[in-house]
């Protein structure tokens, strides 16, 4: 079977993105991991677009291990990218299954999507128990053997949690990340990020993302690490998350409405 795709990133953030919108076509979960597989063609999330009455188009996010994902932050910025390059849009407006994602196109290749409000109800997330989603209890350990205890729960469109620590390089998300993701608290599992506050305007993150593992960069990931971080008075409402290849810029509004370009 021949398919028409395309593939974009953000940051390092990689998609395939496959046009359903025409010519629309059905993909198992086997193919959807063939696909994913960069033994094959390799990315972290494949994404499906299909046409929708009151919205520029409708997204389906698959992770690399062939599981659906409610929201991609980084893999919106990308469509709005391409919707806006078809019909000149600067404003663009998508629907997932998390929700409606408004963007704006920027120029440069800057696009600012607005991912909503950080959830941070214990039911919301999903957790399995109704605890204090401030601080979970979660242990993790550094590479010296010590042993911290915290981690946030956000939900932006899929559920997070967020360590913040003194130092990033201590702790490896290779080790952390599997653990954490299949965690009892999680019955969706979770998003894992390590986070390092630089100063109120920048932190520097290590993420591991559900059903795709060590990633790049991660769109949802930075929204709730800002959200994490100003809700917790560690960060300013303005504040970019330091990834590998670049910076994504994070805005809260009064109203708690995250907005990421």
């Amino acid at each position: 079977m021949d398919i028409q795709a395309y593939k974009m990133d953000g940051l390092g953030n990689d998609f395939i993105i496959i046009d359903n919108r025409s010519d629309p076509i059905i993909l198992n979960k086997n193919q959807i991991i063939k696909i994913c597989d960069r033994k094959f063609i390799g990315c972290d999330q494949l994404i499906l677009i299909s046409n929708h009455k009151t919205s520029d188009a409708h997204l389906e996010f698959f992770n690399s291990d062939g599981s659906k994902s409610g929201a991609c932050g980084n893999g919106t910025r990308c469509i709005a990218e391409f919707i806006s390059r078809e019909n000149n849009k600067k404003n663009i407006l998508l629907t997932t299954s998390a929700g409606e994602l408004n963007s704006e196109i920027l120029g440069d290749n800057i696009v600012e999507t607005g991912i909503g409000i950080g959830k941070t109800k214990w039911d919301q997330i999903p957790l399995s128990q109704n605890i204090n989603t401030k601080h979970l209890g979660i242990t993790i350990t550094d590479n010296n053997g010590d042993r911290h205890s915290g981690g946030i729960a956000i939900n932006v469109g899929n559920p997070h949690v967020v360590f913040f620590v003194n130092n990033l390089d201590d702790f490896d998300i290779n080790k952390i990340g599997p653990k954490v993701e299949q965690h009892k608290l999680f019955p969706e599992r979770c998003n894992v990020t390590v986070a390092q506050v630089i100063n109120g305007n920048l932190i520097k993150v290590k993420v591991w993302e559900r059903g795709a593992g060590l990633t790049k960069a991660c769109g949802t990931a930075a929204c709730a690490t800002a959200f994490a971080g100003f809700t917790n008075q560690l960060n300013l409402n303005q504040v970019d998350i330091e990834f590998k290849k670049g910076n994504l810029s994070i805005k809260i509004d009064k109203n708690n409405f995250i907005k990421m370009k």
